[in-house]
């Protein structure tokens, strides 16, 4: 099939693209970038006042299948993704049974070709059950497609055991992607400690809780030579750490959430509202600040969601009792333009970067790029569209964002996976 995208302001710092051109799709690739292009047959669509980029990938989000089913599926969740602008997720392997296994990997493969809008690739577990006692099969995992290892959910807490799990994925120039929580420190911890603490009369969550476990994996990464990819960040001591790190020439990356970076421990009020209840929490305004300001000078790496979908009745009960988590597919995109390409805290260019190029590296899969023969992965969006965020607006199973209320500018319309249109003028295409 042969699509012909007229008029589109088309952006990709990889090849210095930043002009109204037309791109030419044939067979699932990339056949032509340039003014006036001509097609002799297939489809053709006028994009005058859209922006096109390489499809958005989100390395960090939880499709709940299989085993949690009734949060969200990944047909639900895909289609979700597809309606937030995204071509590609990477799920993470704390469903029911773990992703331990090759056969974990292929079951989460064989759904997302049969009933996905976007790829799906697959983070293996570093340790059977989640448990950090004994290695999963991690390289047979590797073997059938799984691009990363993460015990995401809960860190690795001997590190003895990170040692073997770093070990062993540097065999495979492998990242793993750690989840830095100190159990023991952290405790039963509900939301940041301190101000927020105090306020709400629940118990702290202390930043350090994250920021040990992210000097430890560092000094492992120095240990091993293995890839380290810090997620969810979410301190500013911590994002210190990831840049001395960097600067030493660590091969250590890390990634950040809208929430983390938009929302503070200040947005939870009296009326406790669970929707706010994250891993790791809001933190304080500083920390909110500093994270920007790493998205802005390079020090982070990746923007995420943690998209965690959870069912209505899991949410709505007493703050403590609640599981944590926020959904995010839907919402990212719009709250990076709104919140830091508007602001001009970054450009379109380095939201690229950040949503589309280094996911993809380091993911290690296949680069897309707008230039001839890459895959016609394409993210479309329309910068001026303003919408508000409504609480029945999701595509998602759940819709515990919270965003709600929110007004944003900039909403993907159209995105192509392979060259097939999966979001189509704002609708999914079934």
């Amino acid at each position: 099939m042969a699509l012909l995208l007229k008029n589109a302001h088309v952006i990709d710092p990889q090849v210095g693209l930043n002009e109204t051109t037309d791109i030419l799709i044939r067979d699932g690739k990339i056949a032509g970038v340039g003014r006036d292009l001509i097609m002799g047959k297939g489809v053709e669509r006028d994009l005058a006042g859209k922006i096109v980029v390489p499809g958005l990938v989100d390395m960090h989000v939880h499709l709940r299948e299989p085993g949690f089913e009734q949060k969200g599926d990944i047909a639900s969740e895909t289609r979700a993704a597809a309606k937030g602008g995204f071509t590609a997720v990477c799920c993470m392997p704390n469903t029911k049974p773990v992703i331990d296994n090759a056969l974990g990997v292929e079951y989460v493969q064989a759904r997302a070709t049969a009933v996905g809008k976007c790829r799906v690739h697959v983070a293996g577990a570093c340790s059977q059950g989640l448990a950090g006692e004994t290695l999963s099969e991690m390289g047979d995992m590797r073997a059938h497609g799984a691009v990363a290892f993460t015990d995401d959910g809960r860190g690795v807490q001997g590190a003895g055991m990170m040692r073997r799990v770093m070990d062993y994925a540097s065999q495979f120039d492998c990242a793993v992607m750690s989840h830095c929580q100190d159990e023991d420190l952290v405790g039963e911890g509900q939301v940041n400690e301190g101000v927020a603490s105090t306020r709400l009369g629940m118990l702290g969550w202390p930043a350090e809780g994250e920021e040990i476990q992210i000097a430890r994996d560092i000094a492992l990464c120095r240990l091993t030579g293995c890839p380290l990819h810090v997620q969810h960040l979410s301190t500013a001591r911590g994002l210190e750490l990831v840049r001395t790190a960097k600067a030493e020439g660590l091969p250590v990356t890390c990634e950040v959430t809208p929430h983390h970076m938009f929302l503070t421990e200040d947005a939870i009020g009296d009326d406790y509202n669970t929707f706010l209840k994250v891993n790791p929490p809001l933190r304080t305004a500083a920390d909110a600040q500093a994270l920007i300001e790493g998205v802005a000078d390079g020090t982070v790496d990746a923007i995420v969601t943690d998209h965690a979908p959870h069912t209505p009745f899991e949410k709505d009960r007493e703050f403590e009792l609640a599981p944590f988590g926020m959904t995010g597919l839907e919402t990212s995109l719009a709250l990076v333009l709104t919140n830091l390409v508007a602001a001009g805290t970054i450009t379109l260019e380095r939201m690229v970067e950040l949503m589309a190029v280094a996911p993809r590296a380091i993911l290690r899969v296949e680069p897309v790029k707008l230039e001839v023969g890459s895959t016609a992965d394409l993210t479309v969006f329309d910068p001026d569209v303003a919408w508000t965020v409504e609480a029945d607006s999701f595509i998602s199973k759940a819709g515990n964002s919270g965003f709600i209320g929110q007004e944003l500018t900039g909403r993907a319309t159209d995105v192509y996976v392979g060259g097939y249109a999966t979001l189509e003028d704002g609708q999914i295409v079934e």
